[in-house]
C-alpha cells in the first residue's frame, strides 16, 4: 500500500539554552494512503506540536517529513488541518465559509457551487447555507468545516482533537458520521485525541505516544469492520484488550508528567 505521509525521526524543541524543552523527541511514523490512522496520547505530550510540523506551519529542528516521497517544506492545500477551535470565518455565511479555497480548477466557480450546494445538503446545512457561524451549533460548525475540507480535496486530512468541547450526545453523533464520511471517501486521515474509546471507534490503527518528547510508544492495528457504530464497542473482545493495553500504556506515560513535582516534594515527617 502506499505511503501518504512519513515521518522520520524528526525532532523539535522549543525555548534556549538551560530553558530549551524537547517536544517532539526521534519520532517516527507513516500513514498508508486511504487508512484513518488515530494518535493518543498524554495531555502535553506534544501531539499538537507534531501536528503542526506534519501540515507544514513549523519546521522540524532535524529529521524529515515527506508527503508521497516529496519533502513537506511548509503549509499546502494537500494537507487540510481541523484544529480544536473552529475555523469558520464569522463575517462569511455558511456556504461562503464552505466555499473559501476551494479548488476550483479548470471547471470554474459554477461548479465549485453545485459541489458546496451538494456538500452542504449530505451535511444537513442546507437549511442553514446563508446563515453565519454565530448561528450554528458547536456541531454544525464542525459539520461547516469538514464541508469545506471535502470541498477542497486534500490528500491528508489532519484532525487535532476537532470533537473536543461538544456536548455528549452531539460528540457521539459527530464520530459516527465522520466515520461514514470516511467509509464513504477513504480520505487519508490523521485524527488526534485524548479520548480512548473515540480512538478505537475510528482508527484503522492506533498509534500511542509517550509523554514529552513525543513519539511512538506503540501502534495498535484496529480490525474492527466497517461501517462501524459506537454501540459495536460494548462487550467486543477486540476492543477490550486493544483497550486494556493501550491504556496501561497512556497510564505509564501519563504518570511521568508528575514525575518532578513528587521528586521535588519535601519528605514526609
Amino acid at each position: 500500500m502506499t505511503k501518504e505521509l512519513e515521518v522520520i525521526d524528526v525532532h523539535k524543541s522549543y525555548g534556549a539554552g538551560r530553558w530549551r524543552k524537547p517536544v517532539v523527541g526521534g519520532c517516527c511514523l507513516s500513514l498508508e494512503e486511504g487508512t484513518l490512522t488515530v494518535m493518543i496520547g498524554p495531555s502535553g505530550a506534544g501531539k499538537s506540536t507534531l501536528v503542526r510540523l506534519v501540515a507544514g506551519f513549523e519546521r522540524p529542528d532535524t529529521g524529515v517529513i515527506r508527503m508521497r516521497g516529496a519533502p513537506v517544506s511548509g503549509p499546502s492545500k494537500d494537507r487540510f488541518v481541523m484544529f480544536q477551535e473552529t475555523a469558520l470565518f464569522p463575517w462569511l455565511s455558511t456556504r461562503d465559509n464552505v466555499l473559501f479555497g476551494s479548488r476550483e480548477g479548470g471547471d470554474g466557480e459554477g461548479t465549485a457551487r453545485a459541489r458546496a450546494r451538494q456538500l452542504l445538503g449530505r451535511f444537513a446545512l442546507s437549511a442553514f447555507a446563508d446563515k453565519y457561524p454565530r448561528q450554528l451549533s458547536g456541531g454544525m460548525q464542525r459539520r461547516a468545516e469538514l464541508a469545506r475540507a471535502l470541498l477542497n480535496e486534500p490528500r491528508l486530512m489532519i484532525l487535532d482533537e476537532p470533537f473536543r468541547g461538544l456536548d455528549a450526545l452531539t460528540k457521539a453523533l459527530m464520530l459516527e458520521y465522520y466515520a461514514r464520511c470516511h467509509e464513504a471517501a477513504a480520505r487519508t486521515t490523521l485524527f488526534v485525541t485524548t479520548d480512548i474509546d473515540e480512538a478505537i471507534f475510528l482508527a484503522d490503527h492506533l498509534l500511542v505516544m509517550t509523554h514529552a518528547p513525543t513519539r511512538v510508544a506503540e501502534i495498535f492495528d484496529v480490525d474492527l469492520p466497517r461501517p462501524r457504530a459506537l454501540a459495536m464497542l460494548r462487550g467486543d473482545a477486540r476492543v477490550g484488550r486493544i483497550k486494556a493495553s493501550a491504556l496501561a500504556i497512556l497510564r505509564e506515560q501519563g504518570l511521568r508528567a508528575f514525575e518532578p513535582r513528587q521528586a521535588s516534594r519535601p519528605a514526609a515527617g
